[in-house]
């Protein structure tokens, strides 16, 4: 059978003597396959975490944080026994934080399953592995193999209980059959022993002989009993980027309580049937785009490629230049100057340049109170992304990574925002221009973000590819990677520029002056966020239930605005989050998980939209190979848009149910 992705097919060995695996992992060639490239070494730490109850191992998962030495991620995997050495389980990886709250943790497939498992539970640590790894790629044909060799300690409370070391053959591309030949081979070997089971399950093992208790954490899952193992689950389709069907109903996700902040119901709204898939053109067996480390780099503090941006305000319609940018989702090529043009960065001039403004250290939150004035409220939030967006511009500015790009971008998405949730408290004055000195950023940020997302969703794509297929799709890359560069270097000249020193300076002075551009305020006037609050988000809340009677039938332009409005509404949340209830972050993480789902059909449909234009202008210029392999990228994005449209009502109950309404009135009540 194929691959499809997010399965991840691999063998595993047990090794009795190092030296041999060392052998292995060095040897040019391994039956058919023949090794590219060197073995580096990897350090990882996994802390694994659960619920106190054990949601996510009752429905089948286990879920991993990796610290590596510049990133965490977050892995969550079907749990169960392998047939031998192979194991075939799916999984689901994205960004993480050091929080153990995933609500907190930036935007991305595996979290909203989290969600969709925990709910509001905190997470826990049920223990940590630590391992050395050295990998090697191995190639036959189309078919790629990476080698691992894993020298893994298991710790209890920072001491070391067991050693062992492992031998890892992951599929990368190909099919199961590929995998026979070395299967083979292997297992000829003297002192590699098919393995059955994870690293976790051994781990669990080994603290359990050390301790003399055995923990049942994972024992429903081991043994079969009330969570199917990964090789009997029918896992023939994907339900949305937060579920996978079939989970049981064990698997609830939130806790009993004597009036829980929310219970999964029995709504029929949108329950998306075989046969409506089968008129969508989804085959039951979609699956999630690549989530894999790419992604997991693609998506920081907010779903990477959300192309449009925030409403006005929850009364006032999105700008129109806006949702024509949003809709586009890529500047023309009028709006990209040639390179000839365009002034480039002095080569002397050093990437950490000194920013307009002094940067202090981020602050850890706003410091919202329910007593304070709005325009002071407005003013904390907006000193809170302006440290941030001071914090990332000299990352910005050198070019070496994306997410710096990315967070600049997100942080001037807040102030914007918080230019609108408070706007009416300052005077008109003062809030057109710092919105209009805050676009000319965010356009020249946006530009540069919107193809860096782009260029990591084609090269997700080729990457399992054969090579000739790659090569094929190039004039894509090519181009939008020309158009990135161009989109940089304005981007470069718009932070050197005198109007944007300017800029900083007058923001500086706004956020550190109490009372600095506010309007005068009647006494009897509400004017206090406890008095103005409430209203302002149940607004927001109304303008996302309104797509309710439509969402059935909506169009990809329709659930563009449905997004836009869930952004509005989570900006209304986050702002005041602290002078809120506990049931706060919950709601956040429920809005959060359709905004996700709508972010990466946002990201799909930009593609569309992308490569269909290279086609049609460059269609002279390209060898049929390269129309035809650019054709089936725009298709592939187009099944992955049809197949998320499908699926919308998974999301969007978390956020239409009477139980999230009833906590949102709870988190409003403390005001």
């Amino acid at each position: 059978m194929s691959l499809e992705r997010p399965i991840e097919v691999e063998l595993k060995y047990r090794l009795s003597d190092l030296a041999r695996g060392e052998r292995l992992l060095a040897a040019d060639a391994l039956g058919p396959f023949r090794a590219t490239g060197a073995a580096p070494s990897l350090q990882f730490e996994d802390q694994y975490v659960d619920t106190r109850d054990g949601a996510l191992a009752r429905a089948g998962f286990a879920a991993r944080l990796r610290t590596t030495r510049s990133t965490l991620i977050v892995s969550l995997k079907s749990l169960g026994k392998g047939t031998g050495a192979l194991h075939r389980r799916a999984e689901l990886e994205g960004p993480a934080s050091r929080s153990l709250v995933p609500a907190e943790w930036p935007p991305s497939p595996a979290r909203s399953l989290v969600l969709e498992l925990c709910g509001d539970a905190p997470l826990e640590e049920r223990l940590t592995i630590r391992q050395l790894r050295r990998r090697r790629r191995l190639v036959s044909g189309v078919a790629i193999v990476e080698l691992s060799l894993d020298e893994v300690d298991v710790l209890l409370r920072a001491e070391v209980v067991e050693r062992f070391a492992e031998l890892e053959a992951e599929l990368v591309a190909g099919t199961e059959s590929d995998l026979e030949p070395l299967r083979e081979l292997l297992e000829r070997e003297p002192g590699l022993v098919p393995w059955s089971t994870s690293k976790l399950v051994a781990a669990v093992e080994a603290i359990a002989r050390r301790t003399g208790r055995p923990d049942p954490w994972l024992a429903p899952a081991e043994t079969g009993t009330g969570v199917p193992r990964v090789e009997d689950a029918e896992y023939t389709r994907w339900s949305s980027p937060a579920t996978l069907e079939p989970i049981p109903a064990a698997a609830e996700p939130f806790p009993a309580a004597d009036e829980p902040a929310f219970r999964v119901e029995p709504e029929p709204i949108l329950a998306v049937s075989d046969a409506e898939l089968d008129a969508l053109g989804v085959g039951h067996d979609a699956e999630l785009g690549e989530p894999g480390e790419a992604a997991a780099d693609r998506q920081a503090d907010d779903v990477a490629g959300q192309h449009g941006v925030e409403p006005a305000s929850a009364d006032e319609p999105v700008p129109d230049e806006d949702l024509e940018r949003a809709a586009d989702g890529l500047a023309s090529d009028d709006e990209l100057a040639a390179p000839a043009a365009i002034t480039a960065p002095d080569a002397g001039t050093s990437p950490e340049l000194v920013p307009a403004t002094p940067i202090e250290p981020p602050m850890r939150s706003p410091g919202i109170t329910p007593d304070d004035p709005v325009a002071e409220a407005g003013r904390k939030v907006i000193r809170f992304h302006f440290q941030r967006l001071l914090a990332r511009e000299a990352g910005a500015r050198s070019g070496k990574d994306p997410e710096d790009v990315h967070a600049m971008r997100v942080a001037t998405r807040r102030m914007r925002a918080a230019w609108r949730v408070y706007g009416e408290a300052y005077r008109p004055g003062e809030r057109r221009r710092q919105l209009e000195q805050l676009r000319t950023v965010a356009t020249r940020l946006g530009a540069v973000r919107d193809l860096d997302v782009l260029l990591m969703g084609l090269e997700a794509y080729r990457e399992p590819l054969p090579s000739v297929e790659r090569e094929a799709l190039e004039p894509l890359a090519a181009d939008w990677r020309r158009r990135r560069d161009i989109a940089r270097a304005q981007l470069t000249r718009e932070l050197d520029s005198d109007d944007y020193r300017t800029f900083g300076e007058s923001l500086r002075s706004f956020v550190d002056t109490p009372g600095a551009g506010a309007a005068r305020v009647d006494p009897t006037t509400p004017h206090r966020v406890r008095d103005t609050a409430g209203s302002r988000i149940w607004a927001a809340y109304e303008r996302v239930r309104a797509f309710e009677p439509i969402l059935r039938w909506a169009d990809v332009p329709t659930l563009h605005e449905l997004r836009l409005h869930g952004k509005w509404l989570r900006y209304s949340l986050e702002f005041v989050r602290e002078a809120l209830g506990p049931e706060t972050p919950l709601l956040i993480g429920r809005v959060v998980a359709l905004q996700d789902h709508l972010g990466l059909m946002n990201d799909a449909d930009v593609a569309v939209t992308a490569s269909r234009a290279f086609l049609v202008q460059r269609a002279a210029r390209l060898a049929e190979e390269e129309s035809a392999a650019i054709g089936r990228y725009l298709m592939s994005r187009e099944r992955e848009m049809s197949r998320l449209r499908a699926t919308v009502g998974t999301p969007w109950r978390g956020v239409a149910s009477p139980a999230f309404r009833r906590a949102l009135g709870r988190a409003l009540a403390t005001l």
